[in-house]
């Protein structure tokens, strides 16, 4: 009889625990299940493709009504459509599109990859160390809220209508927000990862490699991002207002060609090619970095 007595220890749980267990490895089993499994293309067109296009497409049916309901009747103010898409069309066949933007593009990225050299070393050193922290962290907050146009003018005293002039403007309206970003980021690793980089020897370059720098990167990839559209704004005002032969046509020079020919198919065609520019290198490059960063700390399921 003594033996009848013993049981199972799994049947003492109650059955709502049991219950409650099932149900956690029924939603880990549908977890890796979406892991695994592909988003169908039907699902990623209607939830990331159409949206835009529809946003689009209701943007060029007020603007083509404003013009057809006379609301707007002079083409000197607001083109229409058509009129855009034929000044597309005329930069096309002449073979000066693409020249526009990859004047304008090369200059960009080439500028922010010297400020990215620049200010990740200068962020670094501002967050670790605490003089220079002191003597120059309230400096490049005042030169990050600076308009980037101001820059222009001692540039070219400086250093006259070239490249240089505008690679200047550029370091100098990207490289604090790049440098104040990873400051942002380092301030925000818990110091729990620290003290236990040091127990584990990550001192000195190897920490801020190992430790430091993984943990800072969603700060550091905002600042990075910021100081792209700082880099872009930057440049844009220099072609704009130091326009010249010797430095090619740039959207920014595109632009202002159109202001002082009172074409205003012209200055849409410029607003439009800069905003797909920057559209395009967040798509390309900023959004599967913080994709990248998001799911690589489990805060976004790979589908």
């Amino acid at each position: 009889m003594a033996s009848t007595e013993t049981t199972d220890p799994t049947a003492d749980a109650p059955v709502k625990d049991r219950g409650d267990v099932g149900g956690l490895e029924a939603g880990l089993d549908a977890l890796e299940t979406s892991v695994a499994s592909r988003t169908p293309f039907r699902q990623t067109f209607v939830n990331k493709i159409l949206p835009p296009i529809v946003a689009v497409g209701v943007v060029l049916v007020v603007w083509q009504a404003l013009i057809s309901l006379k609301i707007v009747d002079d083409p000197t103010k607001l083109p229409s459509p058509a009129d855009v898409g034929n000044e597309f069309r005329d930069a096309w066949l002449e073979g000066t599109l693409l020249g526009y933007i990859w004047t304008s593009i090369s200059r960009g990225l080439l500028g922010f990859l010297f400020a990215l050299a620049i200010g990740t070393p200068l962020g670094l050193l501002v967050a670790r160390v605490k003089f220079v922290r002191a003597a120059i962290g309230p400096i490049l907050s005042g030169l990050q809220s600076l308009p980037s146009v101001a820059w222009v003018p001692p540039a070219v005293i400086w250093l006259g209508l070239n490249n240089s002039m505008m690679y200047a403007v550029i370091l100098l309206g990207a490289v604090p927000s790049i440098a104040n970003g990873l400051v942002s980021g380092i301030d925000q690793v818990p110091p729990l990862f620290l003290r236990a980089g040091r127990t584990m020897g990550a001192t000195g370059l190897k920490g801020a490699w190992h430790i430091v720098m993984p943990a800072a990167l969603p700060g550091y990839l905002a600042g990075l991002k910021q100081g792209w559209a700082f880099s872009w704004r930057s440049l844009m005002a220099a072609e704009i207002i130091a326009s010249s032969p010797d430095l090619g046509i740039g959207l920014g020079a595109l632009l202002e060609n159109g202001r002082n020919a009172s074409s205003m198919s012209m200055v849409f065609e410029a607003i439009f090619l800069i905003l797909f520019v920057g559209i395009a290198i967040d798509l390309l490059i900023f959004s599967p970095l913080e994709r990248w960063v998001l799911r690589s700390r489990g805060l976004l399921v790979k589908g």
